[in-house]
């Protein structure tokens, strides 16, 4: 990974980690369905000029827009166009860390469309018309050294137009208004959910026309206590990327001298599944 792609990593955990935690509007999903933009100043070290004086501080410009510029005859007319963009798009093992390996089925089924019932549950639904194709894949961290064994996954939604995909975001925050507790199959459920959602250049966000990240209890039969829950949501265009984490006995949130936190493996996910979004359609020079 670039440097810049680093600083972008680090600078999204940020936002996404320390913005939740202020927020408390509420959502949730399963991952079946299961951001700080630096401040505009560089850090600087202790050292001075010969003369005793600290350097003044870099600054950085604030983006004004997405650098992204869409290709109108690169975007998916049909399904058959949105399923290759979206298994071009969504991220695999490797895109998490180098202990994630694919979990079986690795895929989601094609017509698979997750629908939040009535009662808070999530059930099998019907793709919404405005969807040309969806797809998940499942990855983990097989249980080891007295560890649990961690689930995540990453949803690419290709819709037929902008306002489609600007609508399913829109649903998922009033999901989560409607149902701050969910049941995401027998044995796992989600509590507590609070969630934040920015445009582009609010809250941090620089990196998408949209996006949305949510945090909260996990908790499964399989193990005793709660665990941590994350869902964080992009948007580009007529495309959706989403990662979800769903916490385990023996991990952290956040990195530490021995293991890479789940909130930096989850984040470098999205950022690279929003930068293969950038690949596939924007206008190419």
């Amino acid at each position: 990974m670039a440097y810049g792609d680093r600083r972008l990593l680090r600078a999204c955990c940020a936002v996404l980690v320390g913005g939740l935690i202020a927020t408390g509007c509420a959502d949730g999903r399963d991952d079946g369905a299961d951001g700080a933009k630096p401040t505009g100043k560089a850090r600087t070290g202790g050292a001075s000029t010969p003369g005793g004086t600290a350097p003044a501080p870099t600054t950085t410009p604030t983006p004004t827009a997405l650098d992204f510029t869409p290709d109108p005859k690169r975007a998916p007319k049909n399904a058959a166009d949105a399923r290759r963009l979206a298994l071009a798009v969504v991220a695999g093992p490797d895109a998490w860390g180098p202990d994630y390996v694919k979990r079986t089925p690795y895929l989601s089924d094609p017509d698979y469309w997750p629908a939040l019932g009535d009662g808070c549950s999530w059930e099998t639904g019907t793709r919404p018309p405005g969807v040309l194709h969806s797809v998940t894949a499942y990855s983990e961290v097989p249980a080891a050294d007295g560890r649990g064994t961690l689930r995540v996954a990453a949803t690419v939604t290709v819709h037929r137009t902008e306002d489609d995909a600007d609508w399913e975001m829109a649903e998922t925050l009033e999901e989560a208004l409607r149902c701050p507790d969910q049941c995401l199959r027998d044995g796992e459920r989600i509590e507590g959910l609070i969630s934040l959602g920015n445009p582009f250049g609010l809250g941090g966000n620089y990196t998408a026309t949209d996006s949305l990240g949510e945090r909260g209890g996990y908790f499964n039969d399989a193990f005793p206590g709660r665990q941590f829950y994350g869902w964080y949501q992009s948007r580009i265009g007529q495309v959706t990327v989403a990662t979800v984490v769903k916490g385990a006995p023996g991990y952290s949130e956040e990195t530490t001298d021995t293991t890479v936190g789940t909130v930096t493996a989850q984040v470098q996910a999205l950022v690279t599944m929003l930068e293969r979004v950038k690949d596939e359609l924007e206008v190419q020079s």
